[in-house]
């Protein structure tokens, strides 16, 4: 499934768990938010950035709809986790700028390619999307599968949800 294929309404006002929902929209979300402009600008800066051994990011559709729709927005967690404490996050792609190597790496691994989504407001952990809208985040402890979806990563991550430790083999 690609990103403009989901199975969601941009447009509802029931596409996210209630403290999701609400903690989205204390952040400035709101349903039918798409801010293209920035979004537009965001792609330009990855694509114009090469690191010093040479790397580069990729851009595609997946990406560009995240950034548009949540972008810029600090996200923080509703209450205490689930499973684990819950993440707060910054939907930022500049703030994966100089992770073109790990997320090339890494989408290499899975057989995709990856783009930066953001950051956890700890500075410690990154998020990235492939083209098929899946979610990652990669941080000191190894890499972890965070949904098929922006929505679902989102929610894991707000709520404490025990993500998926991407592993080899």
């Amino acid at each position: 499934m690609t990103a403009s294929s989901a199975s969601y309404d941009r447009s509802s006002a029931t596409r996210f768990p209630g403290p999701v929902d609400s903690a989205l929209r204390t952040a400035g979300w709101e349903p039918g938010r798409w801010d293209i402009k920035q979004a537009e600008y965001w792609a330009d800066a990855l694509r114009d950035h090469t690191t010093p051994a040479g790397h580069r990011h990729t851009v595609f559709p997946a990406a560009v709809e995240a950034w548009a729709e949540f972008g810029g927005l600090t996200l923080s967690a509703p209450g205490p986790g689930r499973q684990t404490a819950p993440t707060a996050v910054r939907v930022d792609p500049l703030t994966g700028l100089h992770l073109a190597r790990t997320f090339a790496d890494l989408g290499r691994a899975l057989s995709t390619q990856l783009s930066p989504l953001g950051a956890g407001t700890d500075g410690g952990s990154h998020l990235a999307i492939d083209l098929e809208g899946r979610v990652y985040l990669v941080d000191h402890t190894g890499d972890w599968y965070l949904g098929a979806g922006l929505d679902e990563a989102l929610t894991l991550l707000l709520t404490g949800l025990q993500p998926a430790r991407l592993t080899t083999g």
